[in-house]
């Protein structure tokens, strides 16, 4: 492909506590998944995030999850269908507000973490996501993992789908991530991310962890925002991409 979206999580941050480097990640990225306060940020740091995403000229998502702080999102809830379209839609309007507030706009969703790996397979949670995200209006794009049940659940609803890949994640032979609770689920290595990013953006391939080449037609590119490294892991990434002909823009 001529041209991929570079996306990474932001917004990430609460209170006192810092997580990641947003402005220095904002240099390498399209797009921004904005944290909406339910698996991480605070009211203050999303409206900061949205307006460094507005004025470095990066497209603002929604990162919706969870109602996990403690767990940062990463742990499943076992939540009724529409607990979680009202909880998702909440989050929608409220980063909504503080973009338009910033000069922007939410221009697509997210799910982050557990939620997003839940809706691979697990049919009613992505029914309340695409629910979700419809009733919001305005036809957002879901970013969403190849093969996921939300996917085709999005498209059948009349929204977009986009597939995207993770650089600095490990990939099991059947598509899916490795999970973080097991050793090498996070890649540090620049060169062999890097090198496996150029590949998915000419050739449409991925390297599993066993080796094994996995055919993927992603549209857009995750760097964790809370990854060590990741800002050197972006801008690496962004490098070897424009090297290799490949443009970085925004999906929308």
């Amino acid at each position: 492909m001529s041209f991929i979206d570079l996306n990474s999580d932001v917004g990430e941050s609460f209170g006192n506590w810092i997580m990641g480097d947003d402005e220095a990640i904002f240099r390498s990225v399209s797009s921004a998944n904005v944290a909406c306060g339910f698996h991480a940020g605070d009211p203050s740091t999303l409206a900061r995030t949205c307006r460094d995403a507005v004025a470095s000229g990066v497209t603002i998502g929604a990162h919706v999850g969870y109602r996990d702080l403690s767990g940062f999102g990463r742990r499943f809830l076992d939540c009724s269908p529409t607990e979680l379209a009202d909880d998702v839609l909440y989050q929608l309007g409220g980063l909504d507000a503080l973009a338009r507030a910033a000069g922007g706009t939410i221009r697509y969703v997210k799910p982050h973490g557990a939620l997003y790996n839940a809706i691979f397979s697990h049919e009613p949670h992505a029914r309340a996501v695409v629910d979700a995200v419809r009733a919001f209006g305005g036809g957002l794009p879901l970013l969403l993992l190849p093969g996921s049940v939300a996917l085709t659940m999005a498209e059948a609803a009349g929204l977009r789908g986009v597939s995207e890949a993770f650089a600095d994640r490990a990939y099991n032979p059947d598509g899916t991530l490795v999970s973080r609770r097991e050793a090498g689920a996070v890649l540090h290595d620049h060169e062999q991310v890097t090198a496996n990013m150029v590949r998915l953006a000419t050739e449409g391939k991925i390297v599993a962890r066993d080796g094994s080449v996995i055919a993927t037609d992603a549209e857009s590119i995750c760097v964790h925002g809370d990854t060590a490294g990741a800002v050197e892991m972006a801008a690496a990434v962004r490098a070897g991409l424009e090297g290799a002909g490949v443009e970085i823009k925004s999906f929308v």
